[in-house]
């Protein structure tokens, strides 16, 4: 020992402490080291230099990039029309129950007899019929009528047609006595779930979710999907009650499905509570996102390298003119980096909208890689006089200077 100084020494016992734990394993663990699991396996399937290969753009979150994720583009049901104007009309169609009325101008014509006498009204009902799988009803002395995709209307004049010639100023009405064509069904989240009859006055989207029942979830995590001959688009509900445009009309043979999607995203990291949160019943800010998750760990985290990972529309990428041209298909995996030491960018993080699924990872400081070497070199070295301290002391000396 009087050959060498006491700090010399520490140094040389610290490093063959580091020699000893880079070759030992021994030391406790919860399950198999990284070096078993290679060892072992039979077959490998790895990518070069260890790297997953998808490549993503990293974008720093500032003033100039807030406009260009303000919020998810929705899909929307303006391109189904019926968002103005009157109610739609309804033709008739296949199953539809109907009754038909035939009035005559006077007695003693095709369906009113001479001796009728005295009554309310010179007409007959016939018995209801079913409109049939070939869309036709079938009219004494008329024949099979076409019915079905037709109005109405249209339906009675075609009889008045038919039946001029043989009778006395003939007049049609038909009565749809049950309607099975013009039905909507409700699927999902509601209460009562069923297949709703428009009505002539007409049916918007929101009258039929309150006709079955209403929502079972709450506003802001519902989306409603509208199915219509072979198109779909989905809208939030609460887009359904704050723009009435895209409270349509519906249409026979439609299908409404109301979903409740619980939106959700992860926090790993340095952040106080590791794990996945739930927005709930509101939307969230990168910095309330942070806040919820215990904000940022500050015997950890680095706060200029709090990173959220999104895939974000290939269009919106390009906007910021960035290349996109090695991103195949049509999202980009992104990495915003948000820089919290910059007092400014707390604003920019209270603005930035989050999404669904959305990942927030709050990177360690440098200064914490050193910390937890010295933690081991402790723990290894408790019986050594002298370099317990010394550990103690470096490792508090390091954490000043990271913070």
């Amino acid at each position: 020992m009087g050959c060498f100084p006491i700090g010399s020494t520490r140094v040389a016992i610290v490093v063959a402490l580091t020699s000893i734990l880079a070759s030992c394993t021994s030391l406790p663990r919860s399950g198999p080291d990284h070096t078993d699991v290679d060892r072992g396996a039979a077959v490998k399937v790895t990518t070069k230099e260890r790297r997953v290969g998808i490549d993503y753009a990293l974008i720093d979150l500032s003033k100039n990039v807030l406009s260009f994720f303000t919020s998810p583009q929705p899909t929307s049901f303006k391109g189904f029309g019926g968002g103005r104007g009157k109610a739609p009309e309804i033709p008739l169609g296949y199953g539809d129950v109907v009754q038909v009325a035939i009035f005559e101008a006077q007695s003693g014509g095709l369906f009113i007899p001479s001796d009728a006498g005295s009554r309310p009204g010179n007409y007959i009902s016939l018995p209801e019929q079913t409109i049939d799988r070939n869309g036709t009803i079938t009219i004494p002395y008329a024949g099979r009528v076409p019915a079905a995709g037709r109005l109405k209307e249209t339906v009675e004049q075609d009889v008045e047609d038919r039946l001029a010639s043989r009778a006395i100023e003939p007049q049609v009405v038909i009565t749809t006595t049950t309607s099975r064509s013009s039905q909507v069904a409700v699927l999902g989240d509601v209460n009562n779930p069923q297949r709703i009859t428009i009505s002539p006055a007409g049916e918007r989207v929101l009258d039929v979710i309150s006709a079955a029942g209403g929502l079972t979830t709450n506003n802001i995590e519902t989306n409603v999907t509208l199915q219509r001959r072979g198109r779909t688009a989905t809208v939030a509900y609460n887009t359904l009650l704050k723009n009435p445009a895209e409270n349509i009309y519906v249409a026979p043979d439609d299908t409404i499905s109301v979903d409740h999607e619980r939106r959700t995203y992860l926090a790993l990291g340095a952040a106080g509570v590791s794990g996945r949160f739930d927005f709930e019943e509101s939307d969230l800010t990168l910095g309330e996102a942070i806040a919820k998750a215990g904000g940022l760990r500050d015997d950890r985290a680095d706060p200029a390298q709090v990173l959220l990972y999104r895939l974000v529309p290939k269009t919106t990428v390009a906007a910021m003119h960035v290349d996109t041209t090695r991103f195949a298909g049509d999202t980009v995996p992104v990495i915003v980096r948000a820089n919290l030491r910059d007092p400014a960018t707390l604003f920019a993080a209270q603005q930035f909208k989050m999404e669904d699924k959305d990942i927030i990872y709050i990177s360690n400081s440098d200064s914490v890689e050193l910390v937890k070497f010295l933690d081991i070199v402790n723990s290894v070295s408790s019986t050594v006089a002298g370099v317990t301290d010394d550990a103690r002391d470096t490792r508090s000396a390091v954490r000043e200077l990271g913070r």
